[in-house]
């Protein structure tokens, strides 16, 4: 079944999370397996971050790379929370952008 990953990382920064992605990418975890959706918004001192994965152990596995790289670049994870999805609906691409 899938989820909904959301994250809200105190003092999340532009610069912290685009390290986070620079660190997943050399680490093979870029674009993890399961993963559907990565979205992240906010303001840039204090940004968010939900994802939508194909499972629990699909994001499982992910975390095994993500943790210790948040751990290293002193990003507290902050309150983790894990929703079952109900229901996708994929809307229609009109602005051009890669979903």
């Amino acid at each position: 079944m899938a989820v909904v990953v959301r994250f809200a990382s105190p003092g999340l920064t532009e610069e912290k999370y685009e390290e986070t992605v620079k660190k997943l990418q050399a680490a093979g975890a870029g674009s993890p397996p399961g993963r559907l959706y990565h979205v992240c918004f906010g303001d840039k001192a204090n940004l968010r971050v939900s994802d939508i994965w194909e499972s629990r152990e699909s994001f499982n596995k992910f975390s095994e790379a993500l943790v210790p790289i948040l751990t290293e670049l002193g990003i507290e994870p902050g309150d983790v929370e894990v929703f079952d999805v109900h229901n996708i609906i994929a809307g229609k691409n009109v602005s051009g952008a890669t979903p």
